[in-house]
């Protein structure tokens, strides 16, 4: 019998921390140069997100969807750095970026996950119509690598687009999206190419190992400069990054406020190329305009997928935590009707969401090109179109179960203060099993989720994160098979068969969208089929909603 394949390195999250310090990236952080990325408080919060997905990878009780056997290699890998190969896959993916989400808000690693695949799908594509192998062996050698090494990814993709009424080689500007400026440069003996422009929204952009540069948009033969995607290291010559905080590191700590995102945030980051190089061991494409559709589509269906996990963990934090304050305000909700109605409406959307994340996987199928499997399109944005506009409503419930308490309480200080203190923690407790200081804290809590400047970051990037309302409901309607839907009515009504009615012609636009499966018992998909393999027994294991938020 044929020894099992090593697992590739899995690092801590102390080991990640020390590994950010290998790296010296040119960053900026409110107008000031960073010297170590590790150690700026002002990135804190962010690390620690990532920090934690290594950290979950490498507990028993978790390590069952937090890790895979990664089929190319044998090895065990981090979730979040693995090629999916069956639904049971999108399965686990789902519950892990729930899991690290209920405890960070956003854990942002998941981005690599999703782009890994993306550009596995996309190398796949480009050799079979070059029939040749190049390209996938390319990807599968830095796959490897960063799976080996346990490394974190940062995503530019969105450019930063100049004007949008105008196409990338329109532009005024030219960096205004990033595009090839030498295509065989030589650089310490090795040839590559040279890259300069803009990517305007980089998820954690300084505290990354590398980034994965892609396109943002499907491109016309013109736009071949700007047709490229390839990988580069965080600290490469020429790139500069201009960073916001992650979260609210170091705001009242002592005293009480920003209970969350003085501890969980993320960082983003405008990234500026500037005649960067990059070997060709790295480039996954370069001027191959045609592909440039199947990227970011593969892109946008795997992180929109993701995004559900990842808002699910948030809602768990709003359920346990506007429970937890109904409590604390001497109610009861399954007694009081209309607090009920809220936590049920609530708990609805959460779970409705990623109830189409399940959908999304169980109907997920191969792609054709490769063996990676693409979550279902239709669910995968109507997930993601759900969470886009519900976060509104999400936050509303919670300030409906919790009072004005959230935003009019006065000041931690106030807590502190011996002319006040004393008496607040009289007048201010209101179920007298729960101590005033509880009250308050979750108070606080849900105000830095859902009213402060946390609450607004959540809103806009659930709205945007992963393209807008109106890319999801374009991929909507343009993968739902109405065609399917027209001719079962068309059966109903006999039209076109023995001569009645008008002819059914199949090449009709309303009808030209058709799925056969979607409309009959099996599904795309069958439930039960070997890629629907079981799901680890880890339920006992994961924390309840009450208990995270009892313990922060």
């Amino acid at each position: 019998m044929n020894a099992p394949a090593p697992a590739a390195t899995l690092m801590s999250g102390d080991d990640f921390r020390e590994s950010l310090r290998r790296y010296k990236p040119r960053v900026f952080l409110d107008g000031q140069l960073v010297n170590s990325v590790a150690d700026e408080r002002g990135f804190g919060p962010g690390i620690n997100a990532i920090a934690l997905t290594y950290d979950y990878a490498r507990m028993a009780k978790y390590a069952p969807i937090m890790t895979a056997v990664q089929h190319s290699s044998g090895k065990t890998v981090n979730r979040l750095t693995h090629i999916n190969t069956s639904s049971g896959d999108l399965l686990n993916k789902l519950e892990a970026v729930r899991l690290v989400c209920q405890e960070t808000g956003c854990a942002q690693r998941y981005l690599t996950h999703d782009a890994m695949n993306a550009i596995g799908q996309v190398s796949a594509r480009i050799d079979d119509a070059r029939g040749t192998t190049e390209n996938t062996a390319r990807f599968l050698n830095y796959l490897h690598r960063v799976q080996d090494q346990d490394l974190t990814l940062g995503i530019a993709m969105t450019d930063a687009k100049g004007d949008r009424s105008r196409r990338p080689h329109e532009q005024a500007n030219v960096d205004s999206y990033v595009h090839v400026v030498e295509r065989n440069a030589l650089h310490n003996g090795k040839r590559g190419i040279v890259i300069s422009g803009t990517k305007a929204i980089v998820t954690g952009a300084p505290y990354m190992h590398e980034l994965l540069v892609m396109p943002c948009r499907n491109m016309g033969q013109e736009d071949a400069a700007f047709a490229v995607c390839c990988a580069v290291p965080i600290d490469a010559p020429g790139i500069t990054i201009i960073a916001r905080p992650a979260g609210r590191p170091g705001e009242k700590v002592e005293h009480g406020a920003a209970l969350f995102s003085r501890k969980y945030g993320q960082s983003t980051g405008v990234v500026m190329f500037d005649k960067v190089f990059v070997p060709h061991d790295n480039v996954f494409y370069a001027g191959e305009w045609e592909h440039t559709g199947h990227l970011t589509y593969s892109y946008a269906t795997h992180h929109r997928h993701t995004c559900i996990g990842a808002r699910a963990g948030f809602g768990d934090l709003l359920i346990g935590a506007g429970a937890l304050m109904c409590e604390a305000n001497g109610f009861d909700p399954g007694k009081e009707t209309h607090l009920r109605e809220q936590m049920v409406e609530l708990i609805t959307i959460t779970e409705s969401f990623f109830a189409c994340g399940v959908a999304a996987s169980v109907y997920g199928k191969a792609d054709e090109h490769s063996k990676t499997f693409m979550p279902d399109p239709v669910f995968s944005n109507i997930g993601k179109l759900l969470l886009a506009t519900k976060i509104y409503d999400m936050h509303r419930i919670a300030h409906y179960v919790s009072g004005g308490l959230i935003v009019t309480l006065p000041g931690p200080d106030e807590d502190h203060n011996p002319e006040t203190g004393a008496k607040l923690s009289e007048v201010l407790r209101a179920n007298p099993d729960v101590p005033y200081e509880q009250r308050i804290e979750t108070a606080r809590f849900i105000e830095d989720l859902t009213a402060g400047y946390q609450g607004g970051w959540y809103s806009v990037i659930s709205l945007h994160g992963g393209g807008s309302p109106a890319a999801m409901k374009q991929e909507i309607y343009r993968n739902y098979p109405v065609g399917s839907k027209v001719e079962l009515v068309e059966r109903i009504l006999e039209r076109g068969i023995d001569g009645q009615g008008v002819p059914h012609d199949p090449n009709r636009a309303i009808t030209k969208n058709r799925q056969p499966g979607k409309c009959c018992d099996t599904g795309c998909t069958t439930p039960g089929q070997p890629v629907m393999v079981d799901l680890p027994s880890v339920e006992a294991n994961l924390p309840s909603k009450r208990a995270f938020l009892a313990k922060k």
